[in-house]
């Protein structure tokens, strides 16, 4: 059972790094991230990203079966929001055996971990 789900995580990690390495994905995961659960709705992201609209959906559709983004339908538009979770899971497994359990030096430690420790 343990194999199984390392193997999931394993699988689920691959996807979603490879949905991101490409930088128009990179460029819209980005542009989610910062606008925040409300997410934008995908006209208004292909006029920020300067991206043609099937460009923009093929990029999207990329994004999405990976679950890094999530779509919703607002009357005639739907609207595109980054997966918090999904992505706070994708560097929650990156990280895991950081300094192999240990307590991390800060240097190691997430940015905005960093950041927060700072203060």
């Amino acid at each position: 059972m343990e194999k199984r789900a390392a193997a999931d995580d394993n699988r689920k990690a691959v996807e979603a790094l490879a949905a991101l390495a490409q930088e128009s994905r990179l460029a819209i995961f980005r542009l989610l991230v910062v606008q925040g659960p409300e997410g934008l709705a995908a006209g208004e992201i292909a006029e920020r990203l300067g991206l043609p609209g099937a460009t923009l959906s093929f990029h999207l559709k990329a994004l999405v079966h990976a679950q890094l983004v999530g779509a919703r339908q607002a009357g005639r538009f739907i609207y595109y929001s980054a997966d918090y979770g999904a992505m706070n899971g994708l560097i929650d497994y990156l990280t895991r055996n950081c300094c192999q359990g240990a307590t991390c030096d800060i240097a190691c430690a997430p940015a905005a971990q960093r950041k927060r420790r700072a203060s």
